[in-house]
């Protein structure tokens, strides 16, 4: 069976990440594509399912899976730690399945050190005047958390080049297919057709 691929999805808030994350997973079966699940120290909220939303865990536990090196990436934020295990991610993406994980550049350097094999995409907006009314848009920010936000957003963006593909989120739909595209161009790579074709190119080949 092919393996599946890691596929490292960044962008700055606002550029639409999650949002087509979210509208590729509706138009891929499960057995195809799935979306990381990430291990965390909080509380679960209400409607929020243990290995499903996330898998919660205890700072002790999430403690002494940094010890033995289980995870691809981990950070603390607020007071709490979030991390994406290495074992869970190998278990999917044995199954043939292409799994997709929703982070920062930061998270993103740590797990292309340790699977080298993954592909990673950058998620662009078409301008900063735009991003800004992304922003704004959402209503629950200041005018300073706003000015913030937009600060980090191009410290963020400065990383693209680091990526193997890069999206600009000008037109929804058009980004949503390049991001399909992408994972078909992926699909098609030679070492995954020759294992989904192993039979077929043999009958092809033989005398």
């Amino acid at each position: 069976m092919a393996q599946g691929t890691l596929y490292i999805v960044s962008a700055p808030s606002g550029a639409g990440k999650s949002s087509l994350i979210q509208a590729l997973l509706k138009t891929q079966p499960l057995y195809d594509t799935q979306v990381s699940v990430s291990h965390t120290t909080r509380a679960n909220r209400p409607g929020e399912n243990h290995g499903e939303h996330y898998f919660f865990v205890s700072k002790d536990e999430f403690r002494l899976m940094i010890e033995q090196d289980e995870f691809l990436e981990h950070a603390e934020v607020f007071g709490n730690y979030y991390g994406t295990s290495r074992a869970a991610i190998e278990q999917v993406l044995s199954t043939g399945v292409d799994v997709f994980l929703d982070i920062d550049w930061q998270g993103a350097q740590q797990i292309r050190a340790k699977m080298p094999q993954s592909r990673s995409i950058f998620i662009l907006p078409p301008s900063k005047e735009e991003l800004g009314r992304r922003l704004r848009g959402r209503g629950q920010d200041a005018d300073e958390v706003i000015a913030r936000r937009m600060a980090q957003a191009v410290a963020e963006m400065t990383h693209y080049a680091e990526y193997d593909y890069l999206i600009v989120n000008d037109d929804f739909d058009l980004a949503l297919s390049d991001l399909k595209t992408i994972i078909r161009a992926e699909r098609l790579r030679l070492s995954r057709q020759m294992l989904r074709h192993d039979a077929l190119i043999s009958k092809l080949l033989a005398d």
